[in-house]
């Protein structure tokens, strides 16, 4: 799940208000720890709502989607002689569970949009960093936002994969999400799931 959430990078925090719930999508930096004592970090710009909420500690819910898509009743073989098939859809996500604090230090705030940073220019051939913008610049922008860390108390591996579908209708939906630049890389995991499944 950790993987999920380093490849995804991006997720929605979800916090628990008086008058139901407010939610923020944001990029986040996981911790390098196991996944038992793992910490998400990031920041929200001062203005956002969920600055007042995060305050005290509360409980949160971050959620990362990895990928989905829809399925058609038309990609099962099986609907030639059983026509009780309804469309659904596939997905991959990771429910991260925990409590969540600011922190208003700015050198803190700088190293975590470093990481963030130097995590998504990785793989560009000339990598853009922090300090390649004028040092006040930065300063300023820095000054708007405000840290938040998710210390981890539980994961959530949530998926649907058609595991309720027998293997030709599963093979079906494999090749239709295979033809799809868009899917193919859920077709590629419910191969995976299926290649780790005992058999009988």
């Amino acid at each position: 799940m950790a993987g999920i959430v380093r490849r995804r990078s991006f997720g929605t925090l979800i916090a628990a208000t008086h008058d139901g719930f407010e939610a923020s999508g944001l990029p986040w930096v996981l911790s390098d720890s196991s996944e038992s004592d793992s910490v998400l970090r990031g920041h929200l710009v001062r203005t956002n709502p969920l600055v007042s909420i995060l305050g005290d500690n509360p409980r949160v819910l971050v959620t990362f989607e990895e990928m989905d898509a829809y399925i058609s009743p038309s990609n099962y073989p099986t609907k030639a002689t059983n026509p009780e098939v309804v469309p659904t859809w596939n997905y991959v996500a990771v429910h991260v569970h925990g409590r969540a604090r600011l922190i208003d230090d700015v050198e803190w705030i700088r190293q975590g949009v470093s990481e963030l940073t130097d995590h998504h220019e990785l793989h560009r051939d000339e990598p853009w960093q922090l300090s390649d913008a004028p040092s006040d610049y930065v300063d300023r922008m820095l000054r708007g936002i405000i840290g938040v860390e998710v210390q981890v108390e539980r994961w959530e591996g949530k998926g649907k994969l058609s595991q309720n579908r027998n293997e030709i209708d599963r093979s079906g939906v494999e090749e239709a999400l295979s033809v799809n630049p868009m899917t193919v890389a859920m077709a590629d995991r419910m191969r995976s799931l299926r290649a780790h499944e005992p058999r009988d």
